[in-house]
């Protein structure tokens, strides 16, 4: 297997690639039956907001971009106001035609290995109450249901219910 790496995305260069990510990755979903994300509703300037608020990582295969994730040191909107004990892992994202098997859970584990950097002692991340098979994913991958918040709101406004879970880092 080859090794993936991870960088942090670099402002000038990426945003584009990590919005072409995610619409493929839109796609994918709806051909999937999983209605989650929709194509065109995260761009350029999306990214280059979360890349100021938090971080942005990309996993790599000999130079090419296979994943990517945000990082994020808050999550009011799915979490409500917390101490400073968490990191949250959002827009887990695979090149389905390049990664290879496992690259979802390798960066899960560099998130989670970055979290635990920051003296933070959880990783924490919603999914969609509606999509049972990405909840599995995470439940497999260590995390533990630990509620639901049934109004969490989309850029437009519109509510939906998200489940929330947790897995507590090595100290």
């Amino acid at each position: 297997m080859d090794e993936i790496t991870f960088r942090l995305a670099e402002d000038d260069t990426d945003p584009g690639a990590l919005a072409a990510l995610y619409d493929a990755a839109a796609h994918w979903m709806l051909e999937s039956g999983i209605d989650q994300w929709k194509p065109g509703a995260k761009d350029e300037e999306h990214f280059r907001l979360r890349m100021k608020d938090g971080e942005v990582w990309l996993a790599e295969v000999a130079g090419q971009m296979v994943g990517a994730f945000e990082l994020w040191w808050r999550d009011e909107p799915a979490w409500g106001p917390q101490p400073p004990e968490a990191g949250y892992v959002h827009r887990l994202m695979v090149d389905r035609g390049r990664a290879p098997a496992g690259t979802g859970r390798a960066m899960l584990g560099h998130a989670e290995r970055r979290i635990a950097e920051e003296g933070r002692e959880w990783s924490r991340l919603d999914c969609l109450s509606s999509n049972p098979r990405l909840r599995s994913y995470y439940e497999g991958a260590g995390y533990t249901v630990v509620g639901e918040q049934p109004f969490k709101e989309d850029a437009g406004g519109s509510p939906y219910a998200v489940t929330l879970l947790e897995k507590r880092l090595a100290g």
